[in-house]
């Protein structure tokens, strides 16, 4: 973590980070005005943060350690808070935003308790519980993104506004479970809900079935042992699929909350991972042999019809 100087060379340094590491989310964020941009590059560096806590190579009990420590940062900078302001520019250039935008901090607390149960290996029996573990590491960003967008006309950001930007996290974040299918399964994970592994004959008996065989299973479909385990993780993938483009579908009424920058923005956040699990679910198989993505020149397409006020 960075010493900082000066409050503009936090928002450098975050929007920094957001450039190199987040494209799919720097497409949409460019058509913000500066102010927004920049706050919204203080979120993203520092949800960055607390994924690369979780998805790194420490030790259980130390990231735990560290995601607490963060939690602990975030509750210091909170307006009421009082005490020592941040030395951290991902901290000093977060409570900046927060206080131009007044950002439910809270959701950002959310963010760490999903990253702790990725830590922990919490898996999912249902979609429900899916579902909730999305708003916890998506919806929660949703909301951030929400207050930073504003309403329409100046207005406050209205409930509706924040219950949709809610949606569009779960959104994104499942399209990222199906693309991730194949660098999940590697690294020992599993977030398809074992009730849909069962439905489509990838596991059993649901009371000696658990994660482990569901890794088996995927990893035959992925490293090719196991066509018929192929078949079924296309199968499970395109139902998926399905689940996830329905929620995608709540979205275009949230452009119309907003001004028409933040709605262009959001529109090309959207159309950018819709285009994504559009490719997935064209060919569910190409989970299991890559990371399915967007070329530049598509992403940069899709960001101007957003500007134009062009739907998916």
């Amino acid at each position: 973590m960075s010493t900082v100087t000066t409050t503009e060379e936090a928002y450098t340094h975050c929007e920094a980070v957001t450039r190199s590491q987040a494209a799919n989310f720097y497409y949409g964020i460019r058509l913000l005005s500066g102010t927004q941009r920049a706050a919204m590059c203080a979120v993203y560096a520092f949800a960055r943060r607390i994924d690369d806590i979780g998805d790194g190579t420490l030790e259980h009990e130390r990231k735990l350690t560290l995601l607490q420590e963060q939690a602990d940062e975030l509750a210091a900078i909170a307006p009421d808070a009082g005490g020592v302001g941040p030395t951290d520019q991902v901290m000093l250039a977060l409570q900046d935003a927060s206080v131009r935008f007044s950002l439910p901090l809270d959701s950002l607390q959310a963010l760490i308790e999903g990253v702790r149960m990725d830590v922990g290996g919490v898996t999912y029996e249902t979609f429900e519980e899916l579902v909730g573990y999305c708003r916890h590491v998506a919806g929660a960003i949703g909301r951030v993104c929400a207050a930073i967008f504003g309403g329409r006309d100046g207005a406050a950001v209205s409930e509706e506004a924040f219950c949709l930007a809610d949606d569009l996290g779960v959104a994104l974040q499942l399209t990222n479970i199906l693309r991730d299918v194949r660098e999940d399964a590697l690294n020992g994970r599993v977030y398809l809900p074992r009730e849909d592994l069962r439905r489509f004959g990838l596991i059993g008996d649901p009371e000696t079935d658990g994660e482990a065989e569901a890794l088996v299973a995927l990893q035959g479909a992925i490293d090719g042992a196991d066509p018929d385990a192929l078949a079924k993780l296309s199968l499970l993938v395109g139902f998926e699929g399905e689940r996830a483009q329905q929620w995608f579908e709540r979205i275009p009424s949230l452009g119309s909350l907003m001004d028409r920058r933040s709605a262009a923005c959001v529109m090309a956040m959207a159309g950018i991972y819709r285009r994504v699990l559009d490719r997935i679910q064209s060919d569910p198989t190409r989970v299991a042999h890559s990371r399915v993505s967007l070329p530049a020149h598509e992403k940069a397409w899709v960001a101007a019809r957003g500007m134009a006020g062009v739907g998916w």
